[in-house]
């Protein structure tokens, strides 16, 4: 006992200093001049060399080590700033025409423009008559024509670019973002490469014929191709935290090795020839799935796993995890900037250190297989769940059940894939897709069924204060399950918190997803959100729902809907790309089966797009006079008006119409000028409602409203803002148009339709 303790005791030093190395990281990559923490460490680590001779203590030790780790760090961001000087002499931030000789390294991921971007070292960039060599980490964006200039292209692939210069993040592992504009010379993979690229090929081939979703699913489960699985699938599989299994991440390594480890053990292969085969097949998978920065990230927390069992000691398992993670953020400080990166440390090492002690605990009430089943995904949730609220601020409550449901499907489909990707003749990879396809379909079902109970979600704060929450309420959970007898009071107060939660968790489900739509006019039409600063508009004919813009927030506008008793919407509309009007997207992905949105701008726009086709949503870029229905009422495009660059002035412009349905303008964030040229070009009708342009902002043409002569007006405002919104200005304006202002600051959610006398009805959440 008393060695075991030495041993957890040994592993924190191990810990200590792998904290030290990430911090350490963090502040290189964020610092102008990564020089200067480097050489502040060297100076530490010499210090403390010096103290080491003079005094032998542990801690001395540890800090010696941890400074020297965190040096090496720094030291690594700092060996590319030459390079970095070099390439910001080309003046890169001004759009400057650059010609590029660049090795890919990762896959092509499409956008929803068309196009894809890759990752890629560059060799040689040439400006003009300036030349610059090295090994430059880059990012390179391609549109449709290049695509398909580019389509054999692979990892290992040599390609000669041609295009513009892209502002790039100072913090971003890559040194240069170009946007190609021509695609001179690409060259398929070759040696290696080429054979890999033909069995991966291979699988995705074998797969048509069969049944979808699981024929899209099996290259995923296998080597992590999701270029065959549908939109509303991969959606699905990210709302039931099952994506994991075709990121290939540490459970698809984990299956294979664990194949591998137990097919030797069954030839009676010793322990070492045991855990050295294993190592051999995870570098061949790596090889295969193709070495990108998550798949060596996944392999590496595989390779933990294997050797805390090939060594036979669990509580070393942390000690190796925390080398691995100082080794990886040497060779690649950028990694402490990754979140794939942190949940893959944070899922192993819950299964390190939580996954045994709340098995125990469960074990008291269940069979200890089962107990050990549930312990495993339990644990990861409860220790990567504070790390995704800060970028989906929901809790999936069902995820853990969707992982006890799916894991046992994940490891066979894993395993067939894997086989059937390296068959040596068609018949035989055939067969194995087949019955490889049998658990994927399983996992497909579990996902897409999960995904659409609408309890699965539950909203959760966002930022920091939310990921602090939902740590405590973690711990306690965990507390509650293991009930240490060490601390009786604080298992007690742990178990208390667990009933409390789940008793608050649960009625107010059932007050949002129950009484919240009866708080509402059954009758409304069209209605405001209360999202803050910021535009979310939805209108209603029968049993179809559309959504103008998304507010800045995403949890705001999830409260709103489930308010509403809205689960699904036939159209989202994105006027144009301000986060006030897009932040909020997170919240209806995946929900909706259209979208209409403005021109993007930058690629973050892009990426958004890219993030509603991944959830299934048919994307459309509006046109001044695109047309189409929402149940009874028809709508049609003003905007974005000829000549606007992306922004507020190319707001799309909405008209809404129908029978028995008030007819409804909605006006982005337009302003006075572009607002008068929608005049010269469009007749516009005289409406009942109109939706304010710009929060009520001053720069507004008051000849607008007087011709649209609308009732009511809506304004998406938040309160106290600094913007002084709505303006007095704005609110003469329709003052001298008899429209009644109706505003979310105030009167919180607003709705509006035709009673049964056929008059205009307003309804305010706050104020009647």
């Amino acid at each position: 006992m008393s060695e075991r303790k030495a041993l957890r005791r040994r592993s924190w030093r191990a810990v200590a200093v792998a904290a030290a190395t990430w911090a350490a990281a963090a502040a290189a990559t964020a610092a102008p001049e990564p020089g200067i923490p480097a050489g502040v460490l060297v100076a530490g680590t010499a210090c403390a060399v010096v103290l080491l001779a003079r005094v032998r203590h542990p801690v001395v030790i540890v800090t010696a080590v941890a400074l020297a780790c965190g040096g090496a760090a720094a030291g690594t961001v700092a060996s590319l700033l030459p390079v970095k000087e070099a390439i910001d002499h080309l003046q890169v931030d001004g759009g400057r025409h650059l010609r590029v000789t660049a090795t890919v390294t990762g896959h092509l991921a499409r956008s929803a423009s068309g196009g894809a971007w890759l990752d890629a070292t560059v060799s040689t960039v040439v400006a003009g008559d300036t030349e610059v060599h090295g090994w430059i980490p880059s990012r390179i964006g391609l549109d449709g024509d290049g695509l398909r200039d580019a389509s054999q292209a692979g990892p290992g692939s040599e390609i000669v670019v041609a295009g513009t210069a892209m502002p790039r993040d100072p913090a971003d592992r890559a040194i240069l973002v170009l946007r190609a504009t021509d695609v001179e010379r690409s060259a398929p993979p070759e040696g290696v490469w080429s054979v890999f690229e033909q069995l991966r090929d291979g699988l995705v081939a074998s797969t048509r014929g069969l049944p979808q979703p699981g024929a899209g699913l099996v290259p995923g489960l296998a080597v992590g191709d999701t270029s065959a699985l549908d939109p509303a699938t991969e959606a699905a599989m990210n709302a039931a935290s099952l994506s994991h299994l075709t990121a290939v991440s540490g459970a698809n390594c984990a299956l294979v090795v664990g194949a591998a480890f137990s097919l030797l053990a069954a030839c009676g292969a010793r322990r070492w020839i045991r855990v050295s085969g294993s190592l051999l097949v995870l570098a061949g998978f790596v090889v295969l799935v193709t070495p990108e920065p998550s798949v060596v990230r996944a392999a590496a927390m595989s390779a933990i796993a294997l050797l805390a069992v090939g060594l036979g000691r669990p509580a070393i398992g942390v000690a190796v995890l925390a080398a691995a993670t100082t080794v990886l953020l040497i060779a690649d400080p950028w990694l402490c900037r990754s979140l794939g990166f942190a949940l893959s440390a944070a899922a192993t090492a819950a299964l390190l250190v939580l996954a045994r002690p709340l098995a125990t605990g469960l074990g008291r009430w269940m069979p200890e297989p089962l107990a050990l089943g549930l312990a495993v995904p339990t644990s990861a949730q409860i220790v990567c769940g504070p790390l995704i609220v800060l970028i989906d601020p929901h809790v999936p409550l069902l995820g853990v059940v969707a992982n006890i449901l799916a894991d046992p499907a994940a490891a066979p489909a894993t395993i067939l894939g894997a086989l059937a990707c390296i068959a040596p003749v068609p018949w035989l990879r055939d067969g194995l897709t087949a019955l490889a396809w049998i658990p994927a379909a399983w996992i497909a079902a579990v996902a897409r069924t999960t995904a659409g109970i609408p309890a699965q979600n539950l909203p959760w704060p966002d930022g920091i204060g939310g990921a602090g929450l939902l740590a405590v309420v973690g711990a306690a959970i965990t507390v509650a399950i293991a009930r240490p007898r060490t601390v009786p009071r604080l298992t007690a107060t742990a178990t208390a918190m667990v009933a409390v939660l789940v008793g608050v968790t649960g009625a107010t489900g059932a007050v949002r997803s129950v009484a919240g739509p009866l708080t509402v006019p059954a009758a409304w039409q069209v209605a405001m959100c209360d999202v803050g600063q910021g535009d979310a508009t939805l209108w209603r004919s029968g049993s179809a729902v559309a959504l103008v813009d998304t507010g800045p927030d995403p949890q705001p506008l999830a409260e709103c809907l489930q308010t509403l008793g809205i689960s699904h919407l036939d159209l989202v509309v994105l006027t144009h790309f301000d986060k006030d009007h897009v932040g909020g997207s997170t919240a209806v992905v995946g929900r909706t089966s259209l979208v209409i949105h403005g021109p993007a701008g930058e690629a973050d726009d892009e990426r958004l797009l890219d993030l509603y086709a991944a959830g299934g949503a048919r994307l459309l870029a509006a046109s001044l006079g695109m047309t189409g229905e929402v149940g009874d009422t028809r709508w049609q495009a003003l905007g974005p008006l000829p000549g606007m660059k992306p922004g507020n002035d190319a707001s799309v412009a909405i008209d809404v119409a129908g029978e028995d349905f008030p007819r409804t303008i909605l006006l982005g964030d337009l302003g006075a000028e572009p607002q008068a040229a929608l005049m010269r070009r469009v007749e516009l009708p005289r409406v009942e409602i109109v939706k304010v342009s710009h929060h009520g902002s001053a720069d507004q043409d008051p000849e607008l409203y007087r011709r649209l002569h609308a009732a009511v007006g809506l304004i998406g405002v938040g309160a106290d803002n600094t913007y002084g919104h709505p303006t007095a200005r704005l609110l003469d304006i329709l003052q001298q148009g008899a429209t009644v202002a109706a505003r979310t600051d105030t009167g919180g959610l607003l709705a509006v339709w035709h009673d049964e006398e056929g008059r205009l009805a307003l309804w305010r959440q706050r104020g009647g």
